[in-house]
């Protein structure tokens, strides 16, 4: 095949599932990703240029020339980590010095907070905290504001890093001598106020400014367990979701690729403004999307990072939102409850459940459960399958706590 110049998709980050995506799609692409899955690459026939994505990004140019060599025309982020990468580079590849200057805004949460909020989008009070003084500061504000009185619970108030992904350095405050459990070495912080509400993310696939397909995920348990198409009680939602979707779209100004924006919904349908990623959504999203759709997210997410695909290869890849599901598809991430592994727990009524599709749960070489960082080290996930969106909540809560590892 004769490749046309500037003819590749670079997938930064390295992904088996987007790289067989992508090569089932039969188009030229090249992935960056660390250097120890070189030999891999090269014993399998993958494109690859091996970058630590830690190194300053300042190096852009030198990884821009690699690309060159490989006539990309585009990058794809898989990663949080690779978001500012490809926001730098696709500004260097296509001459829009802009694009670097968005991928910050999606990687700073006080910026996008600050900026959702000038586009008049709801989202609850902020403020960056430098040292623990501001936290106890910022906690105590919250509080007179909500006129609590001594002796009454607290309002808390949550502490997050700017940069990470998901929940990872995320401490919810209820008393000030939670504030002595953040060490100094994590500042700077964002504080925010708590919001209540049922907190649920979409996944947007947008294609010169427009939503092409919209996804509700409903969360059971926040970094534990998810599952789509959401249920009818917050699917209910959905056109002022939809509408809350494009304001943020056109607020950030958004043209190209997949957003993953988190959302709470008051029992009014009030809606509050979270986060938003520009990355493949943790929490198995993807595969449940799959699973329940019968499309691949990695491979939409590369014909919506693409300004050259056509109307008519997104209204053929894309099939109708939730009416067009075959069920709701489930995960249930699952943490130890012990120290030490000895073997695995899965009980005879949870494989035998008409709605159990699948676990990759394992027996880790190394038998000492790691420690706990966010929800990050959850040890395989168990998947669910089925019609009825209420079904599957209950066997999610049902095994939330369930010592599957002894």
């Amino acid at each position: 095949m004769v490749e046309k110049k500037g003819s590749r998709t670079a997938l930064l980050g390295w992904s088996l599932q987007a790289i067989e995506a992508i090569d089932k799609m039969k188009r030229p692409y090249v992935v960056v990703g660390p250097p120890e899955f070189k030999d891999f690459a090269d014993t399998n026939g993958i494109p690859f240029i091996p970058w630590q994505f830690d190194l300053s990004i300042e190096r852009s140019d030198e990884l821009c020339e690699k690309l060159n060599e490989f006539n990309t025309k585009v990058t794809v982020p898989i990663y949080e980590e690779t978001v500012e990468w490809a926001g730098i580079l696709n500004a260097k590849l296509r001459n829009n010095p802009r694009l670097y200057k968005k991928s910050l805004l999606l990687r700073d949460k006080g910026l996008m907070k600050r900026r959702a909020q000038l586009a008049g989008i709801r989202v609850g009070i902020f403020e960056e905290a430098y040292s623990k003084d501001d936290i106890y500061w910022f906690f105590k504000r919250v509080n007179e504001a909500l006129l609590k009185l001594d002796g009454e619970v607290n309002e808390p108030i949550h502490v997050k890093p700017f940069d990470k992904a998901g929940t990872v350095g995320h401490h919810m405050i209820r008393d000030p001598r939670d504030v002595d459990k953040i060490n100094d070495s994590e500042f700077p912080l964002l504080m925010e106020s708590h919001l209540e509400g049922q907190e649920f993310s979409c996944e947007a696939f947008i294609h010169n400014g427009k939503v092409r397909f919209l996804n509700i995920t409903e969360y059971v348990e926040l970094g534990h367990s998810n599952f789509i198409p959401a249920s009818p009680s917050l699917e209910k939602w959905r056109p002022q979701i939809t509408v809350a979707i494009e304001k943020l779209v056109a607020a950030f100004e958004i043209e190209y690729g997949i957003i993953h924006p988190e959302y709470f919904v008051t029992p009014d349908g009030t809606l509050y403004f979270g986060e938003v990623a520009a990355r493949v959504p943790g929490g198995h999203i993807f595969e449940l999307i799959e699973k329940a759709y019968g499309f691949s997210p990695f491979q939409a997410q590369v014909l919506c990072s693409d300004p050259d695909t056509t109307e008519e290869e997104l209204k053929a890849f894309f099939p109708k939102e939730v009416v067009s599901a075959q069920g709701h598809a489930g995960s249930l991430m699952v943490y130890p409850n012990v120290k030490s592994i000895n073997k695995l727990n899965l009980p005879e009524e949870l494989k035998t459940h008409s709605y159990f599709d699948k676990h990759d749960m394992f027996i880790p070489v190394t038998s000492k459960v790691a420690e706990r960082v966010g929800f990050g080290n959850h040890y395989g996930t168990i998947f669910f399958f089925g019609k009825d969106s209420e079904e599957i909540r209950s066997l999610m809560k049902k095994y939330e706590n369930y010592d599957f590892y002894l």
